[in-house]
């Protein structure tokens, strides 16, 4: 049956992505509104209310996405390997670096980029503006004014770990490696302990357990991952004139591409995974505003508001390429993959994040 739906998705791998995407996409920013989902949030309810059910919710997400590649890898229909995140080359700094300076911005935003889409989809008209300054940034230290200064600073510290024999930067197989189990042993151990650890963290708490709402959100979330690697992995075709690239949901970079294909739409053909899953979530944000009958047209309060989410939009659009990822590209999709990068990354959004509430906090105070 899998080769099946190979063979189908790569006949017109273009209409399947464009039109499988945009309801990954859809079904994403809808549960992102109607459970209001927020990585910030999360950690602002741990810090100030105790409250950690947002946060288990991003845990059983990434808890689900993980088993979800797992097993798309034994179906043969992806092979994680073929990732970005799973690169030899080990960027731990731009990793660690970029999470911090995304969290602290996602902070200053009022929420990472996917909480922004689904409230543009409610009428927010600041998240359109940061979402533009989002994608401004991006395609800066991407390639534009900040590029140069972005490779001077962290290209010494990459480490090449296929000079020490390893294919990947997978921690199980770096677990394998150090340890003689062998990289197949590694990843199941590290799969097992991960996804194990966070079920236990998750489901421990009576109080999330009795939360259809955050329970649902962690479980739609992992299940979108899981169907944007599934989607993407069927569409691998190593003859396609044009390969498709194996990847989930992200939304930083293709923000700036989204951007960039509005711009030159006649030059650039059919959209890419990316663009229509962002699209998609806007439209799920707009459906679960509508349905929740919380549509309604938001603008900036004064200039000190303005400053302040154009200031943690430009964090967050630099942030998320030196990180490689958001709390969802590589909080779930990247995390999914077991990466050594996405972890460090993600403790470093979520330490962003905890200084960025602190430091709002001091402002305040201060003001």
């Amino acid at each position: 049956m899998i080769e099946t739906w190979k063979e189908i998705v790569i006949e017109s791998p273009a209409f399947y992505i464009g039109w499988g995407g945009l309801v990954i996409g859809i079904v994403f920013g809808f549960a992102v509104f109607r459970t209001n989902f927020c990585t910030m949030g999360s950690i602002s309810d741990i810090m100030s209310f105790g409250d950690y059910r947002r946060f288990r919710s991003w845990m059983l997400a990434a808890a689900i996405a993980m088993i979800g590649l797992a097993t798309l890898q034994m179906l043969g229909v992806a092979d994680a390997a073929n990732s970005m995140y799973l690169a030899p080359n080990f960027g731990w700094l731009g990793n660690a670096v970029g999470g911090l300076i995304f969290g602290i911005g996602m902070v200053f935003a009022g929420g990472c980029v996917s909480r922004n889409l689904a409230r543009v989809g409610g009428g927010d008209l600041r998240s359109l503006v940061v979402l533009l300054v989002i994608g401004l940034f991006a395609f800066m230290t991407i390639g534009g004014l900040f590029a140069s200064t972005r490779v001077k600073l962290f290209s010494p510290s990459m480490i090449n770990l296929s000079d020490a024999g390893f294919e990947t930067q997978r921690m199980g197989e770096l677990l394998g490696g150090v340890t003689g189990i062998g990289a197949a042993a590694g990843n199941w151990i590290v799969l097992a302990v991960f996804v194990a650890g966070l079920l236990f963290f998750c489901f421990k708490d009576p109080g999330f357990r009795k939360s259809p709402n955050h329970v649902a959100a962690g479980v739609v979330l992992g299940l979108c991952v899981t169907a944007g690697w599934m989607l993407t992995g069927l569409a691998q075709d190593d003859f396609a004139d044009t390969p498709v690239a194996l990847i989930s949901l992200s939304f930083v970079r293709p923000t700036g591409d989204t951007l960039d294909y509005l711009m030159r739409f006649s030059a650039l053909g059919a959209p890419g995974f990316g663009i229509v899953t962002l699209a998609g979530a806007v439209i799920g944000g707009f459906l679960g505003a509508i349905t929740s009958r919380k549509f309604h047209w938001q603008t900036f309060s004064d200039a000190r508001d303005t400053r302040r989410n154009l200031f943690g939009a430009a964090l967050m659009g630099v942030g998320g390429v030196l990180a490689l990822g958001c709390t969802v590209g590589q909080g779930l999709t990247g995390i999914s993959t077991l990466a050594a990068g996405s972890l460090i990354a993600v403790l470093g959004i979520v330490a962003g994040g905890v200084i960025g509430i602190k430091w709002m906090e001091w402002l305040v105070m201060r003001d």
